[in-house]
């Protein structure tokens, strides 16, 4: 599978994700893009659109280990990472590794934890390692979270802070599917084709998804686009309808999601329309409107659409 070209690994992935999840390719695309450019992502969508579905189809697909974590408002931050029991046979303290050592991490509703468990995550996510009374233990590449939350109901829930949020690569939106593909999905069931997980084949191996991870690292980035980078995050910054624009880390994020981004298309080179297309998703969650730009009903995507039509775009 290493011959492969990156593209046609990615065809490979869509085609047999597409026999568990019906539509959503821009999802599946976004989500895919953040795993080979290493990064987190946060779904954010209503119950039932199959947000869980494509992260554990995609981790079998690459024959990774997949655990999931409900997270609710009694969880604690052991119940994440794990602890030290003390083994009374052997008069030892033994570390019992908590669901965080695994390739790919559900945390489902991360929203419904207290800030103290969320920040259970923040090491592991950004280091790529947890600490554990004094021991730093490295975790196992590739290493993904997949967080989800509801837009809808927020009784119960505790906003993530910022600094949370910035950790994610991409924040993408997940809707209901169109009237075909839920017609579709009914179609599978009354067939009797209902797709069943524990079926699936991988079409990759974990080497497999860390070569196309290495692979991004030889797709040729021009100066010009370097400077749309940098334009578009500054205007952020700047804009009168934000409070708060893009870090650092949200230009670093908009170039290795636009070299995944040329890689899954075959290209080895990025161009602008690649970075149009990640800025939605890299920015949405890390730009803060300001009072007056919610009573105007504005949304960060109408924000980052018009920053866009404001920046020059390299030839």
């Amino acid at each position: 599978m290493e011959d492969k070209a990156i593209n046609t690994q990615a065809e490979d992935l869509f085609s047999a994700m597409g026999n568990i999840i019906s539509g959503q390719r821009n999802v599946m695309e976004d989500v895919l893009v953040a795993v080979i450019a290493q990064g987190h992502v946060l779904l954010e969508g209503p119950p039932g659109v199959g947000k869980t579905t494509i992260v554990n189809t995609l981790a079998s697909l690459v024959n990774c280990s997949f655990r999931r974590i409900q997270f609710t408002p009694d969880l604690m931050p052991s119940d994440v990472i794990g602890n030290n029991v003390f083994n009374f046979q052997t008069s030892r303290f033994v570390l019992k590794k908590g669901p965080v050592f695994t390739h790919f991490l559900l945390a489902d509703e991360i929203n419904r934890t207290p800030p103290k468990t969320q920040a259970a995550l923040l090491e592991a996510m950004e280091e790529r390692q947890v600490t554990l009374d004094g021991e730093t233990i490295a975790l196992e590449e590739p290493f993904i979270v997949v967080a989800t939350e509801n837009p809808i109901e927020h009784e119960g829930t505790y906003p993530l802070p910022e600094a949370q949020l910035d950790r994610f690569m991409m924040k993408v939106l997940v809707s209901y599917p169109e009237a075909s593909e839920e017609k579709q999905m009914l179609e599978r069931l009354q067939n009797g084709k209902a797709p069943v997980l524990n079926e699936l084949r991988p079409v990759l191996e974990q080497k497999d998804l860390i070569a196309l991870s290495r692979k991004t690292d030889e797709i040729t980035v021009e100066e010009s686009v370097m400077e749309y980078i940098l334009s578009i995050v500054r205007a952020t910054r700047n804009d009168h309808n934000l409070f708060l624009g893009g870090s650092p880390r949200a230009s670093l994020a908009l170039l290795r999601c636009g070299k995944a981004l040329a890689a899954l298309n075959g290209r080895t080179f990025v161009t602008p329309d690649d970075i149009k297309r990640v800025c939605f998703p890299v920015l949405r969650h890390r730009i803060i409107l300001k009072p007056e730009a919610e009573i105007e009903g504005l949304t960060q995507d109408d924000v980052i659409q018009l920053i866009l039509n404001g920046v020059e775009v390299p030839r």
